[in-house]
This record gives structure tokens, C-alpha cells and sequence, in this order.
């Protein structure tokens, strides 16, 4: 699984229309519900620690040694598979990660995604 860089993300992924298999795929993952929603309601681009940061308090343990779990499986695991499905762009040289406009395909499952997860925490 290859990470796109902007310049590979290429026009036209804020239209691809993503997959039943897709979404759901991506909504069954923790960390990728609390990035897309972090993301979801912020403008421009987030550095990779931030949003590290943020996963590691919404897990309930924002010491340091989780940050970096969180930060070694966000870089390996969910932001490659958000940005395969055209959700995020991720610039590893500059440890960005930015939104598309995907994410409004996926945010009603979102939303009901996370009051779930807000009402169980």
C-alpha cells in the first residue's frame, strides 16, 4: 500500500464516490473515525504529532509511550489506508495530514459513529 503524496493524490479525489466496503471499512477502525473527525472539523493541514496527540487523549491514555504507539500506527497503518481511499492526503516529508472532501461521502456514518464512541467513553 502506497501513501500518496499531494502531488500523486491527484485531481478529482474529493469525487470519487467511495465503496459500501470502503466507508464501513474505514469507520470500523477507532483511530480512523477519530482522525477523519478531527479532521472533518478543522481547515488546512495537521501535523502528524497533533493528530497523535488527540488520538492518545480520545484513547484515554495520553502518555508519552502511547503517543508513540499512536504516532508509529498512524504513519504505518491508518493514514496509508485513508489516503488509498482518497479520504486524506498525507506529505510524509512534511508530516501533514489534510482532509478531502471525501470525507463529507462518510460523515453522517461518521457522526453516528462517534456518538456512539462519546456515549460509551
Amino acid at each position: 500500500m502506497k501513501t500518496k503524496t499531494p502531488d500523486e493524490a491527484g485531481p478529482g479525489t474529493d469525487d470519487a464516490t467511495l465503496s459500501t466496503t470502503d466507508v464501513f471499512g474505514v469507520l470500523a477502525n477507532d483511530r480512523c473515525r477519530y482522525l477523519l473527525h478531527y479532521l472533518d472539523h478543522r481547515v488546512g493541514g495537521v501535523s502528524l504529532g497533533e493528530l497523535a496527540e488527540r488520538v492518545a487523549v480520545l484513547e484515554d491514555d495520553p502518555t508519552y509511550d502511547h503517543y508513540e504507539r499512536v504516532l508509529t500506527g498512524l504513519h504505518h497503518v491508518q493514514l496509508p489506508k485513508l489516503t488509498e481511499t482518497g479520504l486524506v492526503v498525507y506529505d510524509r516529508e512534511a508530516e501533514t495530514v489534510t482532509g478531502t472532501g471525501a470525507i463529507a461521502q462518510v460523515r453522517p456514518y461518521l457522526e453516528l459513529a462517534m456518538a456512539g464512541d462519546i456515549r460509551e467513553a
